[in-house]
């Protein structure tokens, strides 16, 4: 005998239906390169950020195989001021596998998408739902915190997503493959528009009346400190200004320019060191820098 999950599907699924926003990555034409190349930005990233880069990004390399035939550091360099420019390391890498193992095609077995370079459990799980329509748990920091409000009765989630979080979202997955891809986005998405980390519109949640945190009278966090997101005067602000030099530079750039971009030599030091272990910046033997070419 199977029990009914704690959460209502239908509610959620008409509410996505009348109020899911019209984002590139989620029409037909976008196909799975679109839909992987969207999670790879999102991550930590607003869509709003997100939206003229992806389009740049697309128009540019259509297909994983136009950007695994770049150097790495034009893919650095296309990413713009998104953030965390790794990922962009990671994205053309994951570009250039694909193209070796998989014909040029992303690949829809989650396994196969798992073995990609810079793929993690979320981005893999992404990809085979939102693109493929299969059945797997998604959980983004969004999809996270309506579970945590609405079953758990909590305010907000582990800093960590731990293995109850995991049960449960299989827990409250849809048995049909296709409904369990429209749940997938439909509760994320109503984590972005409703069940918002500062201030949740209760009102307008369809499953306010399910909700457990609602129903304990919405208790405060007691819960870990939640990880900030300071960015003034750290290192990755000084990487970002760096990087920042190197993208906009036709050729090499000599070292007086990148001592230009911040005033602290030994932050600035350690910064532009951190770029180069990463990958990010190539050093070259005349002590000018450049953007990776493999």
């Amino acid at each position: 005998m199977t029990t009914a999950p704690p959460l209502p599907h239908a509610p959620v699924l008409d509410w996505f239906a009348e109020h899911a926003r019209d984002l590139p990555w989620r029409r037909p034409e976008a196909g799975p390169w679109g839909v992987m190349v969207s999670e790879f930005m999102l991550q930590q990233t607003p869509v709003s950020r997100v939206l003229p880069v992806y389009e740049q990004w697309l128009a540019r390399w259509p297909r994983p195989a136009d950007l695994a035939a770049e150097p790495p550091g034009e893919a650095v360099r296309a990413w713009g001021r998104l953030g965390y420019p790794r990922r962009a390391l990671r994205l053309h890498a994951a570009a250039t596998a694909i193209a070796e193992r998989h014909g040029g095609e992303v690949p829809s077995d989650h396994a196969q998408l798992l073995a990609l370079p810079g793929v993690g459990e979320y981005t893999a799980a992404a990809v085979a739902s939102f693109a493929y329509g299969r059945r797997h748990p998604v959980l983004d920091t969004n999809v996270r915190r309506v579970f945590a409000r609405a079953v758990t009765g909590v305010q907000y989630p582990p800093n960590a997503t731990t293995a109850a979080e995991r049960a449960l979202a299989r827990e409250l997955l849809p048995e049909d493959e296709a409904r369990a891809a429209r749940w997938a986005a439909a509760t994320m998405e109503l984590g972005a528009l409703v069940c918002t980390a500062r201030t949740p519109d209760c009102a307008r949640c369809p499953i306010a009346a399910h909700c457990a945190w609602r129903a304990a009278g919405s208790p405060a966090h007691d819960g870990p400190p939640r990880r900030g997101q300071s960015y003034a005067g750290t290192d990755r602000q000084v990487r970002g200004k760096l990087l920042a030099v190197l993208r906009e530079a036709t050729g090499p750039v000599p070292q007086r320019a990148l001592d230009a971009v911040w005033d602290e030599p030994v932050q600035r030091a350690r910064a532009l060191d951190g770029l180069v272990a990463d990958g990010l910046v190539e050093p070259l033997a005349d002590g000018t820098y450049r953007l990776p070419l493999t």
